[in-house]
């Protein structure tokens, strides 16, 4: 019968091994080292897994290549920023706010006329060029550029808005709102 104490002694004396296999997998020592680190203590942790006659060496090699594979896959999804200069640009809005712009912009949509809802869905949400939505709406680009402008200026009002950028950041409320994309 083998003891906790004899199977913890049979994994020391595979360090070496473990090393070496990690180092063939990570390249670097240093995450090699880490690799048989974490591969010891998870092999203490599930030692009561370990079946007596088979051997430790392979057991251990087998908890060390899955748990490089697993750093692997996470590593693939990560993105190396030690100082914060990546994730200090990111950020992300909270998605009520949004929401509730959007909600709030189809109720203002609601309230134009046809045709000023018409053209600024076209140009605004679509991303027509006015030539595309003067074709569209069978109207010349005069007429598109005077209803959109309208049609802005409607929506600004009914939303009570007074400048561009106080309307939310989702991309159709962006393109439907901005000054640059509705000339």
């Amino acid at each position: 019968m083998t003891t906790e104490q004899d199977l913890r002694l049979a994994m020391l004396a595979t360090i070496p091994n473990l090393r070496a296999f990690a180092v063939s997998l990570a390249g670097n020592p240093t995450h090699a080292d880490d690799l048989v680190q974490t591969t010891l203590l998870k092999g203490i942790e599930n030692l009561d897994k370990f079946e007596p006659g088979t051997h430790m060496r392979a057991w251990l090699f087998t908890i060390l290549r899955n748990q490089f594979f697993t750093e692997m896959r996470r590593k693939r999804r990560e993105v190396d920023d030690p100082d914060g200069t990546i994730s200090g640009s990111l950020a992300v809005m909270p998605a009520q706010d949004a929401r509730l712009d959007f909600t709030d912009m189809q109720a203002a949509l609601s309230k134009l006329s046809p045709d000023q809802r018409e053209i600024l869905l076209l140009i605004g949400a679509e991303g027509l060029s006015y030539e595309e939505a003067a074709r569209i709406t069978g109207t010349n680009i005069g007429t598109v550029k005077s209803r959109i402008n309208r049609a802005r200026n409607r929506m600004m009002e009914i939303l009570g808005l007074e400048r561009d950028d106080d309307f939310g950041p989702d991309r159709l409320s962006r393109s439907s709102m901005s000054a640059h994309s509705i000339v």
